[in-house]
């Protein structure tokens, strides 16, 4: 299926579209820059500007100087309105797949965001971020650089986020502390009762993970997040 991208669009040198992607009204997209099928990409949307750093690069990237390690986007995502995304310095910016960034949602650079992620309206996501899958943040949070969302958390609105909020736990405020544990998250991924309350003391960080008994899927996810790098916080 073609792309269908409107007139007043621009599209810079080093942009790889995949296919059946929707590109709004005045939206920059400029390179390095890969983005997958099927993305709904609004009006007004900036793509792939220089990584905030002040004596950083900033290259015309639309007359062809093409300079920063890229934006890597992948499928089925909506971008709505205003959303803006920057360069990454020595990795891409990267978007998994089936997320939706509400109006006004900013990615920085060098910022992984995996796949089923919601960026509520204004969301600022600091550089070097990492955002898990099926992560869900409220209108307005403000996720400070080298910040962790764990998968299938939820944040609420207006929060401060310095370091990191767990799997799936529930957490709000300024600073963002944990109020509890997102049930609804972990039963729409297959979950019953019992097994949400195996996972309570895990989720907690108070425990080990206990995988029997998990969704595969949801196995393979908190074993990640389990095992990753102490580093990237």
């Amino acid at each position: 299926m073609a792309n269908r991208i409107h007139p007043t669009a621009v599209i810079g040198d080093g942009v790889e579209l995949g296919d059946g992607n929707v590109i709004g009204p005045y939206t920059v997209i400029v390179g390095p820059c890969t983005i997958g099928d099927d993305n709904w990409i609004g009006p007004h949307v900036t793509i792939g500007t220089p990584a905030e750093d002040r004596n950083g690069p900033h290259p015309v990237a639309w007359e062809g100087e093409l300079e920063g390690a890229g934006v890597v986007i992948g499928d089925r995502n909506k971008i709505r309105e205003y959303v803006t995304f920057h360069q990454g310095t020595h990795r891409p910016t990267r978007l998994g797949n089936d997320s939706y960034l509400l109006v006004r949602s900013h990615v920085g650079h060098d910022v992984v965001v995996d796949d089923s992620v919601t960026l509520a309206c204004s969301v600022q996501l600091g550089g070097h971020t990492h955002v898990w899958s099926h992560a869900n943040i409220g209108m307005s949070t403000v996720v400070h650089q080298h910040g962790s969302i764990g998968p299938g958390a939820m944040v609420g609105m207006g929060s401060a986020v310095r370091k990191e909020v767990g799997a799936f736990t529930i957490a709000v405020g300024n600073p963002a502390r944990v109020s509890g544990i997102n049930v609804v998250g972990l039963s729409r991924r297959g979950c019953d009762e019992a097994t949400i309350e195996s996972l309570d003391a895990f989720l907690k960080g108070k425990g080990d993970l206990a995988a029997e008994g998990l969704p595969e899927e949801l196995s393979i996810l908190l074993k990640a997040w389990a095992g990753r790098d102490q580093g990237e916080h």
